[in-house]
């Protein structure tokens, strides 16, 4: 089966020598929700920009629906759906009028039925006369996915959808996400909201400093790269750890009130019989014992050492280059 969206080897250098994408290959496949994730500066909005056509790459290749996004240009565009992260509509224009433009825009013939189902979807249809301008933060929003939904895209782009808005709405839109997919469009999303990927996505990839660190299922992701660490609640605090114990890999935290075993997310268990039987043995009393998992933002920051920015970044005449 074709991917939704092959890129091969794509790089971005601007004329300054700032390198915004160093070699990245991504296949992205059909219908799946695929999160980006990653620092500001670390390169989601200029590979996205790439594959929409938008900035043009220095080198490396991008296939959408099997077609080349340079050689097929005008093809490649109608198959995909950009929602920026700005809010770039005509304030004075009504929901209606503007999301029927954009499907114009594509050569696409009117389809007053279409809009209808976009605009209902995205609870939009009760104020598709209302010009833009008297609508709410979140409503802009919304009208922005009608913008890119209108000529019926097959992928649809999501630069940090929910970025500035609040709990309730962001739930919102993460559900009109969920009916997407179900609908069959593959959507990809830029964030650095750990929860949105947590919450959405089916794969996730995460970047720093223009790479692509890693790519993988969620599950398989918390799995391999994920930590367990063992808690042991001690009913009298230790000075020290006893030399007994130092077979184990164990540390005394809390001012000596708590033991605590760091292990490999894909170990079964750890060795938390012999070890009480040790501890018992050595004198030291525990009164109690838990697990805790790492999440998915623990394993980002541990990919992206803190996640820090570039040094340096494009200007606005590099950044449109």
């Amino acid at each position: 089966m074709t991917d939704a969206i092959a890129i091969e080897r794509l790089e971005k250098t601007y004329a300054s020598g700032f390198q915004a994408l160093k070699p990245v290959d991504l296949a992205v496949r059909r219908g799946e929700i695929f999160a980006l994730l990653g620092p500001n500066g670390a390169g989601k909005t200029t590979l996205i920009s790439i594959v929409c056509g938008i900035v043009n790459p220095t080198g490396g290749r991008v296939l959408v629906e099997g077609h080349d996004i340079l050689r097929q240009a005008r093809v490649t565009r109608a198959l995909i759906g950009l929602v920026p992260q700005e809010l770039t509509t005509d304030s004075f224009e009504s929901v209606i009028a503007t999301v029927t433009f954009s499907r114009g825009l594509f050569g696409k013939p009117a389809d007053p039925a279409h809009i209808e189902r976009v605009l209902r979807d995205l609870s939009l249809w009760d104020k598709r006369d209302t010009q833009i301008r008297y609508l709410s933060g979140g409503m802009k929003r919304r009208v922005l996915i009608a913008k890119a939904l209108s000529h019926e895209p097959k992928i649809l782009f999501l630069d940090e959808p929910t970025a500035g808005v609040d709990v309730e709405l962001r739930r919102d839109m993460w559900e009109i996400v969920r009916d997407l997919k179900r609908k069959g469009v593959t959507v990809v999303l830029t964030t650095h909201y750990i929860q949105e990927a947590e919450e959405m996505a089916d794969r996730i990839g995460v970047m720093s400093r223009g790479e692509l660190l890693v790519v993988d299922e969620k599950a398989n992701l918390m799995r391999r790269l994920g930590r367990k660490t063992l808690i042991l609640r001690l009913a009298e605090p230790l000075a020290a750890l006893p030399p007994a114990l130092s077979a184990y890999d164990l540390t005394l935290t809390e001012e000596g009130r708590t033991l605590t075993h760091a292990y490999a997310a894909t170990e079964d268990r750890p060795p938390v019989g012999p070890l009480l039987a040790d501890l018992g043995s050595a004198g030291v009393v525990v009164g109690d014992v838990e697990t805790r998992q790492s999440s998915l933002e623990d394993i980002f920051v541990d990919l992206v050492h803190g996640g820090d920015a570039p040094d340096s970044a494009p200007t606005t005449q590099e950044a449109a280059a």
